[in-house]
């Protein structure tokens, strides 16, 4: 019921695969998944929606606001539902693996850099690419 209301708050019909979309990027564990994830999490529900209207629904969140989509060098695009909280992340590029992060010193940092320049900051985006030792 509550997919149905934020589907609504957004400006969006409420159809059963938007619903059904919406909850598997509630519920996901990795927190970032591709189109191909969320079809496949579709298909082992049981669901009978096509990849086509994955592709289609996660462009309609984006561009309703309900998601945010990554475009992480050297992988696909991976979306996450967009909870409005500032968050930055860490791809490691041996398994594609993506985590978040936030740091008080670094987003302070970042603010005075800016600052200093003579600017204002209004928006940043922080990917760290890491590999295991």
């Amino acid at each position: 019921m509550a997919e149905n209301n934020e589907l609504r708050k957004a400006g969006l019909k409420v159809t059963l695969p938007r619903v059904k979309i919406m909850q598997i990027l509630e519920s996901c564990e990795p927190r970032h998944m591709s189109a191909e994830d969320v079809y496949k999490s579709l298909m082992d529900a049981g669901e009978d929606v096509g990849l086509a209207t994955v592709y289609r629904v996660l462009t309609q969140f984006e561009a309703a606001g309900l998601v945010i989509r990554h475009n992480f060098d050297g992988g696909h695009a991976v979306f996450e539902l967009d909870d409005g909280e500032h968050h930055d992340h860490i791809v490691c590029v041996d398994s594609g693996e993506v985590f978040e992060f936030y740091d008080e010193e670094i987003e302070r940092r970042q603010h005075k850099i800016v600052e200093d320049m003579g600017y204002e900051m209004v928006d940043h985006n922080l990917v760290l690419y890491v590999k295991k030792k």
